[in-house]
């Protein structure tokens, strides 16, 4: 089997994504938890109308961040 193989399977993008899950999945719970937290997208669109961009909607709103005593 040659190192290519994969490519006839699933895509790049498929691959990474499974290269980081199990990278994830091996680290220690703290680590493992600020690492998923940092994986997470927003995801966002705005229509345009006579080349005017209307107002940015969030297709999920983002989770409020919680403020922690004394953490900056």
């Amino acid at each position: 089997m040659s190192s290519a193989t994969w490519r006839n399977v699933f895509t790049y993008n498929k691959y990474t994504q499974i290269a980081a899950r199990a990278l994830r999945q091996s680290l220690n719970e703290s680590e493992r938890v600020q690492a998923e937290k940092r994986g997470l997208t927003i995801l966002r669109y705005q229509n345009w109308e006579n080349g005017v961009g209307g107002p940015q909607t969030h297709l999920v709103p983002p989770v409020e961040k919680e403020i922690k005593q004394g953490v900056v």
